[in-house]
């Protein structure tokens, strides 16, 4: 018996078109493309951005180095003035002080010494701002006097034709007085010459004789007058 051996053609779609040529496949590579020209300018804004950062960084540290340049230029300065004392020649006294180690009581050179205090008396005459300047320059302030026994002290030792700024001061003309030192002003312990204070624009005290008296007297503070300078004493 003779077989017949029928052939028929299957077509499938599938193959057909994996085989054949399609002209949507190169999508994917386009995509791809696509994407990685899609920032063109990322890689110059990242440079722009470094190179800004490092200026600044540089800027910065410029400014740090002129900074501490400058501070350390000050360094021997300051150095230098603390180490130089203003006063280098002393005049001391032994004095029984409760610290055995502190049994030298001094004073600069040319000062007087009362009490726990040393006074200057200045020959040259200067207003009263200058005169506290000058004090202030000699780690020192006006003189400021807390007790009788104190002013009869210093009067002992000034000329009786000059008048002395003292550090009491009224700075608005309210006749509110004020000691250069802070201390408290008391009334009943202030040595005032006879109808003084009397003007309220004359600010500053001056300690001068009336009839051979001693006391305080209200001057303009403008005046060129003498001082006295009070500073505590020094101890060794």
């Amino acid at each position: 018996m003779a077989l017949k051996i029928t052939s028929a053609q299957v077509r499938f779609k599938n193959g057909s078109n994996s085989s054949g040529t399609n002209s949507e496949s190169p999508a994917a590579p386009k995509e791809r493309t696509t994407s990685n020209k899609s920032n063109p300018s990322f890689p110059k804004l990242f440079w722009a951005s470094l190179l800004i950062l490092f200026l600044l960084l540089k800027i910065s540290f410029f400014i740090a180095f002129i900074i501490f340049f400058q501070k350390c230029s000050q360094l021997p300065e300051e150095k230098s003035t603390t180490k130089q004392p203003i006063h280098t020649a002393l005049e001391c006294v032994k004095k029984n002080l409760t610290m055995a180690e502190k049994v030298w009581s001094c004073c600069p050179k040319n000062w007087k010494s009362f009490s726990s205090k040393c006074y200057f008396i200045a020959t040259e005459s200067k207003s009263w701002n200058e005169s506290e300047k000058a004090c202030s320059r000699m780690e020192a302030h006006l003189l400021v006097i807390n007790t009788k026994d104190e002013q009869d002290f210093i009067i002992q030792n000034l000329d009786k034709h000059s008048a002395y700024f003292v550090g009491l001061s009224d700075p608005k003309g309210q006749r509110r007085w004020q000691w250069v030192d802070q201390t408290p002003y008391n009334k009943s312990a202030t040595f005032w010459l006879p109808d003084e204070p009397s003007n309220r624009n004359e600010r500053c005290v001056v300690l001068q004789t009336r009839y051979s008296s001693w006391g305080w007297n209200d001057v303009p503070c403008f005046q060129s007058q003498r001082s006295v300078c009070e500073m505590m004493n020094i101890y060794l």
